[in-house]
């Protein structure tokens, strides 16, 4: 409709909408060629339409969790116990928490073991700098 202002939040929903209907019809798409079937316009949009539905209600229920946890971020525990009724999605959900928190710990390490200049030790150009200042103070 031109001429009429759609407030920021409704435009950023209309935004969302369309990326999902987009990337169910690409994944319909991907289905047609791979089980030689095909999909109408309907059915993507009714698809599309249910998926952004049910992604509000695990939006929702995720909030509650973390608020009754008194807590204001959702966590990975939260994501847990929203796939707590499909066992294949809680495993993958376990697993590839697991793996993050790995590399985040090795991260963590590796960030630990570079800096010494935070232990107080001076790198090379920070020792030379300080000689040349120190030499300068005696001149003065």
């Amino acid at each position: 409709r031109a001429g009429v202002a759609v407030p920021a939040p409704a435009l950023s929903l209309q935004r969302l909408k369309a990326a999902v209907h987009y990337t169910v019809g690409c994944l319909c798409q991907e289905v047609e060629e791979d089980k030689d079937v095909q999909f109408s316009k309907q059915s993507i949009a009714a698809i599309s339409e249910i998926t952004f539905r049910q992604c509000e209600i695990f939006a929702r229920d995720l909030e509650m969790f973390a608020r009754h946890a008194k807590r204001t971020t959702v966590n990975t525990e939260d994501v847990k116990l929203l796939a707590r009724r499909s066992n294949s999605l809680l495993k993958y959900i376990t697993q590839r928490s697991e793996e993050l928190a790995s590399s985040n710990m090795e991260q963590k390490e590796k960030k630990k073991k570079k800096p010494s200049a935070a232990k107080g030790e001076r790198t090379p150009g920070e020792q030379e700098a300080a000689v040349t200042e120190n030499e300068d103070s005696n001149m003065a």
